[in-house]
């Protein structure tokens, strides 16, 4: 926190107007997360619900695919940001999800703060891929290589 306030996320920053359920600040009912650059890395912290539970009293799979998609959003818009990539015809964002490969490691607990943490590995204006991962105890928790496709609207 800086003498100025609190810092804003690159959720807040770049699209504050966004419904995303996980992502968005707009949607009431979301997750709200918000992600920081801290250095190349972009990270962030969840906190899972009881009622985010798999029926094992575990993390639900969906979810961590729900955080992980849309920490790996974060990373995309930012770099889009940075060169000056903007969505198009009154596109909310300039890219959109194509593909996740997510890897479940190991069950992640409900309750305690999770961190995430990601990268870019290939960065051009039609398509950029990120690399993410949920940890908790220090061990990975769960991965995904995030595939984003530029947004044309026909």
């Amino acid at each position: 926190m800086s003498s100025s306030g609190p810092r804003l996320s690159i959720q807040e920053s770049l699209y504050p107007d966004l419904t995303c359920f996980g992502c968005g600040h707009a949607n009431p009912d979301g997750f709200h997360l918000r992600s920081y650059r801290d250095g190349d890395r972009t990270v962030a912290t969840f906190t899972p619900r009881p009622e985010h539970d798999n029926g094992f009293g575990f993390l639900n799979g969906g979810i961590i695919t729900t955080v992980l998609d849309c920490h790996t959003a974060a990373v995309v818009m930012w770099e889009a940001h940075q060169r000056g990539w903007k969505a198009e015809h009154g596109a909310p964002v300039p890219y959109i999800t194509a593909g996740l490969e997510v890897k479940f490691l190991r069950p992640t607990p409900l309750g305690p703060v999770l961190s995430l943490q990601a990268e870019p590995q290939e960065v051009s204006e039609s398509e950029i891929v990120v690399n993410a991962e949920l940890v908790f105890d220090e061990k990975q928790r769960a991965t995904v290589r995030a595939r984003w496709l530029r947004f044309r609207p026909r």
